[in-house]
C-alpha cells in the first residue's frame, strides 16, 4: 500500500433546506462564506448519482483558511431521508467538531440562534471543555475548547 502525502481534507458537506439560515448560523460560529454557486448539469448528476439534479451551494472556510464546509440546497431533487435527529449512537456521518476559544461565550450566542445545547459542557482530564449542540436545523455540531494551555 503506498501512502498518499498529499492527501488533505476539502471540505465536509451538509445538506440543509434553509442556505439562508444556515450561513447566518455557521457565521455566528466563525465562518466566513467563501462563495455562493449552483451546481447542476449532466457532470455534477454523474458525480452523485442523483442524474439531473440543481443544487446551490455555500462554501464557509474557517479563520485560519485550513477548512472547509459544504453546505448544499437541494431544488432537485428532493431530498429523501432525514438524519437530523439521530442520537449520538448512529452510524455513519454523526457531526462536525469545531476548535473553540470561549465555548461558554459561544454557545450563549448560538442558542440565541436557535441552537439546543445536547447534553452539557463537561471537563476531559483538565484537557479540552466539550459539548454537543444542535445548531440550525438540528445538525449535531461538537465544540471543543483546549484548556490544557491555561
Amino acid at each position: 500500500m503506498t501512502k498518499n502525502n498529499s492527501l488533505s481534507l476539502h471540505n465536509t458537506g451538509i445538506v440543509v433546506e434553509s442556505l439562508e439560515d444556515a450561513i447566518s448560523f455557521f457565521t455566528e460560529l466563525g465562518l466566513t462564506l467563501e462563495g455562493r454557486s449552483m451546481v447542476e448539469g449532466e457532470w455534477a448528476g454523474r458525480v452523485t448519482g442523483l442524474g439531473k439534479q440543481s443544487v446551490e451551494i455555500a462554501m464557509m472556510v474557517t479563520p485560519d483558511g485550513q477548512s472547509r464546509l459544504e453546505l448544499s440546497r437541494f431544488l432537485s431533487p428532493d431530498t429523501v431521508t432525514d438524519h437530523r435527529t439521530a442520537p449520538v449512537n448512529s452510524l455513519g456521518y454523526l457531526r462536525v467538531m469545531f476548535a473553540v476559544e470561549n465555548i461558554d461565550e459561544l454557545v450563549s450566542r448560538l442558542i440565541k440562534h436557535g441552537a439546543e445545547l445536547v447534553g452539557e459542557i463537561v471537563n476531559y482530564q483538565n484537557i479540552y471543555r466539550l459539548c454537543y449542540i444542535r445548531g440550525v436545523e438540528g445538525i449535531l455540531i461538537g465544540l471543543a475548547e483546549d484548556i490544557s494551555k491555561k
